[in-house]
């Protein structure tokens, strides 16, 4: 899925967004501005994005993602219980394996018996320079 225009609300009031499906609503712009911040090998849960952002919830955030993450790192954006993403397992753990992602029962994987990401390790709170140092970012 291709990224669409990324103007701000301000720029472009809701109801002009409804009027041009172009232009992302600012809860989506938002959203997908904390996926590309995640760092390679870590991963924020549809919750944990919601409450960095101070909005919405983890269906929300869900739905956003599914609507207009295919251009951003979708798969840095997951489950609370490490599970792929259903549908885009393969795609995910290429990801997963490329940015070496920490993942439970890899061992173990095969066809029917996918690993799981490791939330204790891969998690991250949005602390600057990927480590988690630092403390936290500033809220948008």
């Amino acid at each position: 899925m291709d990224r669409v225009d990324r103007k701000t609300a301000e720029e472009h009031p809701p109801e002009q967004t409804a009027k041009h499906p172009d232009r992302l609503p600012d809860y989506a712009e938002r959203v997908l501005e904390v996926a590309e911040l995640i760092p390679p090998g870590r991963v924020m849960t549809y919750g944990d994005v919601a409450e960095w952002l101070g909005a919405g919830g983890p269906r929300q955030v869900g739905r956003v993602m599914a609507l207009y993450g295919g251009a951003v790192p979708w798969w840095r954006v997951v489950r609370a219980d490490g599970r792929l993403l259903p549908g885009h397992e393969s795609r995910a753990l290429a990801h997963y394996r490329e940015e070496a992602t920490p993942l439970r029962d890899a061992a173990h994987a095969d066809a029917t018996r996918l690993p799981r990401i490791d939330m204790r390790r891969a998690r991250w709170d949005g602390g600057t320079g990927g480590d988690d140092a630092g403390g936290p970012l500033p809220h948008n």
